[in-house]
């Protein structure tokens, strides 16, 4: 099966700071690089890493080769990757504290720019059974979800940036919601429901420290991997890895518990290398450390 992701594309602008800057401070960054980011496109970097047939489906800006450059090395399908004619790039400033810990502003950039017309032409290559994968930094996704639901895709929806209003929307076209923690707590709040009664085949929460849980909603049977023991060197877009690879796992027909030790491994191992997109392990490296 195919991994199809309909998402944002970014560069992220990263800063190693000694510590977060409060409100007027200036600070010296100790170091400072640019990497492919979004959390589309590390959505989309983990999946093809993980050996999956990944499509990526999005915008930059129309002088951009550099990021499309960085998505095919990675192995990720960017045919249906469209360049914005009025828009740059969207991009991320990301700082990263000396604990691994990050804040992130986000511009977005051509990923605003997307049309529905060019998203349905390239999910008119995708069969029964295939994934859709989709995220919070793009518009349209509620349509999107919808068309995918229509082809008979199983549409995941990792929810975040997150949203309340937006995810309760997105509910009755989405197979697997993922979310974590603080996230689910948030939706159980505002919708005056536990995790239990949120009306949707699936949910996956991701618990930190706690590792992550997949709840079968029908049945209320629930699958828990613990978190591996790291030392973090920079969390961002660990749980865009984690995503990806659970995409790519299911692309494959593993089983629930399969697909989160092999999403637990990969996040792992991708926080204790600095970046984003750049950090993702390859299928040889999670494999090795599972």
């Amino acid at each position: 099966m195919t991994v199809f992701n309909f998402g944002s594309i970014n560069r992220d602008l990263i800063h190693e700071v000694p510590h977060m800057p409060a409100a007027g401070e200036t600070i010296a960054a100790t170091r400072y690089s640019v990497g492919l980011g979004g959390k589309g496109a590390n959505q989309s970097v983990a999946s093809a890493r993980a050996g999956a047939k990944t499509v990526h489906i999005g915008a930059v800006g129309q002088e951009d080769t550099w990021s499309l450059g960085q998505l095919e090395g990675y192995g990720v399908d960017i045919s249906h990757i469209q360049k914005a004619p009025e828009a740059e790039t969207g991009h991320a400033v990301i700082y990263v504290d000396p604990t691994g810990e990050n804040s992130i502003v986000i511009q977005s950039g051509a990923n605003a720019q997307q049309s529905l017309h060019r998203v349905e032409a390239a999910l008119s290559d995708a069969a029964s059974g295939d994934i859709l994968l989709l995220q919070n930094e793009t518009p349209l996704t509620e349509e999107v979800a919808k068309s995918g639901r229509n082809r008979d895709l199983f549409v995941i929806y990792s929810a975040a940036p997150f949203e309340a209003d937006a995810v309760s929307a997105m509910l009755p076209y989405i197979d697997l919601l993922v979310m974590n923690r603080g996230e689910c707590e948030e939706l159980e709040r505002r919708n005056r429901m536990p995790l239990a009664e949120i009306p949707v085949p699936h949910v996956l929460v991701t618990l930190g420290a706690d590792g992550a849980l997949w709840r079968d909603q029908s049945t209320g049977g629930v699958t828990h991997v613990p978190a591996r023991k790291v030392d973090a060197v920079d969390t961002t877009g660990a749980g865009d890895c984690f995503t990806g690879v659970i995409a790519a796992a299911l692309s494959e027909g593993l089983s629930h518990k399969d697909a989160l030790e092999l999403a637990t491994a990969a996040a792992g191992i991708q926080v204790t290398r600095p970046g984003a997109a750049p950090a993702m392990p390859s299928r040889a490296e999670i494999e090795a450390d599972a």
